[in-house]
């Protein structure tokens, strides 16, 4: 999200996205160091802290100043929300958000004391996804506290994963590249993380997946959603999408982008892919409409201007359903 007014960011979410959609706990890195996603979600880990070095932000079990800054911000971020859930006037019941980074790209993105990815290290992947699994707990409690009455979804960003799983990410010299980590161990780092949202009372977990890695995973790791950007390619490549969704999943379809497209194309684009695909209209229950890329670079103006067309495409795909 741009801006760094959190105030008014949730003020401004929760008017653009009020019932059926989806408000969220808005990420605005804009605000400093302490405000990017790597830093938020390193300030959920237990007993595990994130300070800034010249390599990055490095892991340890000691906190920080940084560190510190990070969890004031996040802690208060969430009081904001509550406070504003708390002044809303009338009914408004509809699930509310919060993003983390996953533990795959989080130990992607952290560093170890010498200045090397946390990824290196077994153990420390280990430590991580633990950690992060931990924290969780504390987070989606504290954030169910902000909004009650309301169901809360955990939204676990991938972006590296595809570099993880693929030994695709440079080490400190930039010379050789990480070794590959097994994908069963990266299901199963996924898989603690998901159930621990989950024991938390999250009502949902969704995983963000980049291009390159099969949406199959995170059906295997126990998530209730898989969010990735709508295929730009042929029917074919939507059929391990229709094939989640015909097993019950939810799908998250980043389709919206920040310029071009109205509602009604972008909705029938869709549709005409679905009815392609033979699956029923009904089965559009299970998708949700999000912006194809991140918001961070826009101005308000532009940043309503999408999340009505969010909104709009919603609304087309619901209508299409119910006249079908």
């Amino acid at each position: 999200m741009p801006g760094t007014d959190v105030v008014e960011s949730v003020t401004l979410l929760r008017g653009e996205l009020g019932a059926p959609h989806i408000s969220f706990l808005p990420v605005l890195p804009a605000r400093g160091a302490a405000a990017d996603p790597v830093a938020r979600t390193a300030a959920v880990l237990d007993d595990l802290y994130a300070d800034r070095q010249p390599h990055g932000l490095r892991v340890s079990g000691v906190p920080g100043k940084d560190s510190r800054s990070a969890r004031a911000l996040l802690a208060g971020d969430v009081n904001v929300l509550a406070d504003v859930i708390g002044a809303e006037s009338g009914p408004d019941d509809a699930p509310v958000k919060t993003q983390l980074v996953g533990p795959l790209s989080l130990a992607a993105r952290l560093h170890l004391h010498a200045g090397e990815r946390a990824l290196k290290d077994h153990g420390a992947r280990r430590d991580i996804a633990d950690s992060l699994a931990s924290g969780v707990l504390e987070h989606v409690r504290a954030v169910r506290a902000a909004a009650p009455g309301r169901d809360v979804l955990v939204q676990l960003d991938e972006p590296e994963l595809a570099r993880v799983l693929a030994g695709g990410l440079p080490t400190m010299s930039g010379y050789r590249t990480l070794r590959a980590v097994p994908a069963a161990e990266a299901r199963r780092s996924l898989t603690a993380v998901v159930e621990a949202c989950r024991s938390a009372g999250a009502a949902g977990v969704a995983l963000r997946l980049p291009p390159g890695v099969d949406p199959r995973l995170a059906r295997e790791a126990g998530a209730d959603a898989v969010q990735v950007p709508a295929p730009a390619g042929t029917v074919h490549d939507w059929e391990p999408l229709a094939a989640l969704v015909e097993d019950g999943m939810q799908l998250w379809l980043g389709l919206v982008p920040a310029a071009g497209g109205t509602a009604r194309a972008l909705a029938a684009g869709v549709w005409s892919v679905w009815r392609d695909l033979g699956l029923p209209a009904a089965a559009l229950d299970r998708v949700r409409i999000t912006p194809r890329e991140e918001l961070d670079a826009l101005g308000p103006a532009e940043l309503r201007e999408v999340l009505a067309r969010v909104t709009g495409t919603a609304s087309a795909l619901a209508r299409t359903a119910a006249d079908a």
